[in-house]
């Protein structure tokens, strides 16, 4: 959840003055840790809690906090650095405060929050939008306060709620693209058509302010990003929610696990830009907290060779697939939707793994 805070001046204040002290604290902690090549939370907590806690008027639950958030920033660091990527260490201008259950009191129902701050607790209001209504008896874990450009502060809020387990009764595979968001094997076609039009608008855009330099093309291109941005995430909720309303309860939804698909798959130059774009593992996550609401359940199984496979005759060949939307057997003369044809072969190919791993079935052979 996202909601925005309303407190009064003094109160803002504080906070304002919190999380410089905040950042300051972060990028500190940040270039300890990168000079002495330290990432354990332990030791970079023996190495910098004193100072800090010297330095600045923090409570010790924010001073463990930025800490933490620090810990977490190197590990990226040097995770970057072993796939042979650039990186450096972390800083920032503007680091937001993690609450948790110590630091922070919250009562969603009641509409208000207590932060900790330098000057000790304030109190803020929250405001909850509409569509977070059903969700204020969720458990609240912890929470990241953030200043937006606008200048208000915003509580970004990680809640949660066990739901119980509904009965399989059907199984569905989804076939994720570019082209057609999210196809299914029972031939439901997710996604607007607009969305694709849209994007290509955006990226003729700033490829003519990129080309432009001026100072104004640069501001233009700056908002435009935040825009298209806001744009891919709404257009990723509308999708996954579709996609588990759909279906709805007793609905297993199995996806293709396209972890490091930009690294293995070789792309045509036309299709580069869409694939480095694509925003498959946002989807993915939204889909696994939305899922379990509607009462489905998610899971994956292996990409290679769903879209070159015959889902009729289990042919695979690179032929099949004469263009983007035909797919043709070269065996058996099977036609189909591409990507309905892969979304049929995602889900036999889940109920195969199944059976083979169930008591009672065939010996593993370990292949997939």
């Amino acid at each position: 959840m996202i909601l925005p805070l309303r407190m009064p001046v003094e109160a803002e204040q504080s906070l304002l003055e919190t999380l410089e002290q905040y950042t300051d604290s972060y990028n500190r902690v940040c270039q300890t840790g990168w000079g002495l090549h330290r990432i354990n939370g332990v030791e970079i907590h023996h190495l910098t809690y004193a100072a800090e806690s010297e330095m600045t008027d923090l409570p010790a639950q924010l001073v463990c906090s930025a800490r933490v958030k620090a810990t977490e920033s190197l590990k990226s660091a040097r995770a970057r650095l072993k796939q042979g990527q650039k990186a450096r260490c972390p800083r920032s201008q503007s680091c937001s405060i993690r609450y948790d259950q110590r630091s922070m009191n919250i009562k969603l129902t009641q509409r208000y929050v207590t932060l900790a701050t330098i000057r000790g607790r304030v109190r803020a209001e929250l405001l909850i939008p509409p569509h977070w209504e059903k969700r204020l008896d969720w458990k609240t874990c912890s929470a990241d306060l953030c200043r937006h450009r606008n200048g208000r502060f915003y509580l970004h809020l990680v809640a949660e709620k066990s739901f119980e387990a509904v009965a399989e009764e059907r199984v569905v595979g989804v076939d994720l693209g570019v082209n057609r968001p999210a196809v299914t094997s029972a031939a439901h076609f997710f996604g607007q058509r607009c969305w694709k039009a849209i994007d290509s608008r955006y990226f003729r855009l700033k490829r003519a302010l990129q080309a432009k330099g001026t100072d104004s093309a640069k501001r233009h291109l700056k908002r435009l990003a935040q825009k298209e941005n806001r744009f891919r995430r709404d257009c990723d909720h509308v999708l996954s929610k579709r996609l588990a309303q759909t279906y709805g309860a007793g609905t297993l939804l199995v996806l293709e696990d396209l972890t490091d698909i930009r690294t293995r798959v070789k792309a045509r130059k036309q299709q580069r830009r869409r694939i480095h774009r694509w925003s498959f593992s946002r989807l993915k996550g939204f889909l696994e907290y939305k899922a379990p609401m509607f009462g489905c359940q998610i899971a994956f199984v292996d990409p290679r060779y769903t879209s070159q496979k015959c889902s009729k005759c289990e042919h695979i060949e690179k032929r099949n697939r004469k263009s983007q939307s035909e797919f043709c057997c070269k065996k058996c003369g099977f036609r189909h939707n591409a990507d309905l044809n892969a979304a049929k072969n995602i889900c036999q190919n889940y109920l195969a793994q199944r059976s083979m791993s169930s008591p009672g079935g065939p010996p593993s052979t370990g292949l997939s």
